[in-house]
């Protein structure tokens, strides 16, 4: 027997390596919490802008009242998992355009003339920029992507590593502003009074050095895809019914593309008036409770923000639907339905994927594992005597490990803006290059955490489009993400490293120093 049917053999299902990590978190959550570890640190009242000392312990799921949490919690929490109600919705409106055939002509219509490599540029800068819409970008982007190399003749799992890695790399990066920038604005801003009770930081903060960022980012992040991944992922044989001519433009087609268009134009003129503010009778899809324009839009009160996916579900059927029409590729109300499911058909094993994902962070939320991990990382930038270059180093690091533990942005950003904030004014170093700090630190480690919700969906893709009888595991989906985490952090560490130096400004009136 040769190595590589050794290692087919103990390659470990990606269901199979949920449940042991499962098991794992239920067995050292035991035992952690038996030796009483945790973490005590200071947070800061959002009330009375003071110190208060909290203590973050273990929460045991190795006994018996753990175990009744996770047969009661189980359904309730994968019914309530983010991932899996937009994934569903999304792969509606996806299905209609693909089986109408919309995304193949428009699609081939877009790349035929194209470079692979500008195809691949645009798709991760769009998968960097498109951060502005949160964490739906995830649901989206993979599965489009994953159609967009397929039509092009490639293998789909390189669209949807390099659309992960733009996502992930690109989590704190983009120089619009949004809003998960508000909240840890907030927080930081927060931190800041601690010290100095009118500082004040403006959302255009952090505009030139993204801007920056953003562009070298998905330079990178295209190069290690053409350069290396294309080479690593497995072979991709094209399917026969997708070896076929190259597509031309037939009279129904161009029907089909007119009406398409048409009809979302309507519909995008009255999504856009109902998100601006100020008109007659306009911005009813705004909470106009909020100060920024982004929080309007994104707050939990606003009819955008909880609507979101449906409103982009229904763009996506009402350009699938009226191409069908127009190219005859839908005849009937049959068809109709059959189309709208059409993306649902082999959905099952990502379904059982993300039960157990679910599952997973569900245990560890309730260990409270991260949030010690977190804490103990707080108090090493509480107590460090670092300052200038080591002090940034140690943040970046400190975010990047804090993320693999706790992905929340908002939940890790509460426990170390109140020390770290405090710490780098008092080292010269301003709020605002603190705060981008923490974000550059997180976007090296998100792409690789399977507790981060929509990695599930990422692995999930890449085993719905893999063609070998052996599944692709957990780990050789962290794998190719290896080499873009890598030289992301080399080039994040040099940015900031080389701004402080020289004293760029990051935003506008912002410098790193104070």
């Amino acid at each position: 027997m040769n190595v590589k049917k050794i290692k087919e053999k103990i390659t470990l299902h990606p269901i199979m390596t949920l449940l042991i990590m499962i098991g794992i978190t239920i067995l050292l959550s035991g035992i952690l919490s038996a030796l009483g570890i945790q973490a005590t640190s200071r947070k800061i009242s959002t009330s009375s802008l003071e110190y208060n000392t909290y203590i973050a312990e273990i929460n045991s799921l190795f006994s018996l009242s753990g175990l009744k949490y996770i047969f009661t919690s189980t359904i309730s929490n994968f019914m309530d998992f983010a991932p899996l109600s937009s994934l569903i919705i999304i792969l509606i409106g996806i299905g209609i355009m693909e089986k109408s055939g919309f995304l193949k002509v428009a699609f081939t219509l877009l790349t035929k003339n194209a470079k692979k490599v500008n195809v691949t540029f645009v798709l991760v800068l769009i998968s960097i920029l498109l951060g502005v819409i949160g964490d739906l970008s995830f649901v989206i982007l993979l599965p489009i992507s994953a159609i967009l190399f397929e039509t092009g003749k490639r293998n789909p799992a390189i669209g949807i590593i390099a659309s992960f890695a733009g996502l992930t790399c690109g989590y704190g990066i983009n120089f619009i502003f949004t809003s998960l920038d508000s909240s840890l604005l907030s927080l930081t801003t927060l931190a800041a009074h601690v010290l100095d009770s009118n500082y004040v930081i403006k959302t255009t903060s952090f505009l030139f050095i993204m801007i920056v960022v953003v562009a070298v980012l998905a330079f990178l992040i295209t190069r290690i895809t053409e350069k290396y991944i294309v080479y690593k992922v497995d072979k991709y044989e094209v399917p026969e019914t997708e070896i076929e001519e190259e597509v031309t433009l037939d009279k129904k087609q161009k029907k089909g593309l007119a009406l398409a268009f048409l009809a979302f134009f309507f519909y995008f003129l009255i999504f856009l008036y109902n998100i601006v503010p100020g008109l007659p009778f306009s911005g009813k899809f705004l909470d106009n409770s909020q100060i920024f324009y982004i929080d309007k839009l994104f707050s939990y009160n606003s009819f955008f923000s909880s609507g979101f996916v449906f409103i982009v579900t229904m763009g996506m059927v009402i350009i699938g639907f009226f191409y069908g029409i127009g190219a005859k590729t839908i005849k009937n109300n049959h068809e109709l339905c059959d189309d709208l499911g059409h993306s649902l058909d082999e959905i099952g094993r990502v379904l059982v994927l993300i039960f157990f994902a679910s599952i997973l962070i569900n245990v560890v939320k309730y260990t409270n594992i991260g949030t010690v991990v977190v804490t103990a990382l707080s108090n090493l930038l509480n107590n460090t005597a670092f300052t200038a270059i080591p002090l940034i180093v140690l943040l970046f690091f400190v975010s990047a490990i804090a993320t693999i533990f706790l992905p929340s942005s908002i939940s890790r950003w509460s426990i170390l803006s109140g020390v770290s904030v405090p710490v780098f004014m008092n080292a010269g170093i301003s709020p605002e290059f603190t705060q981008l700090i923490f974000r550059f630190g997180e976007s090296v480690t998100i792409g690789i955490t399977p507790l981060f919700a929509y990695f599930v969906i990422y692995l999930a893709f890449l085993e719905k489009y893999n063609q070998k009888k052996q599944p692709v595991n957990v780990l050789k989906a962290i794998k190719y993400q290896i080499p873009y985490i890598a030289m992301t952090c080399v080039l994040l560490l040099t940015v900031l490293i080389v701004w402080y130096i020289v004293g760029f400004p990051i935003g506008v009136g912002v410098s790193p120093t104070l």
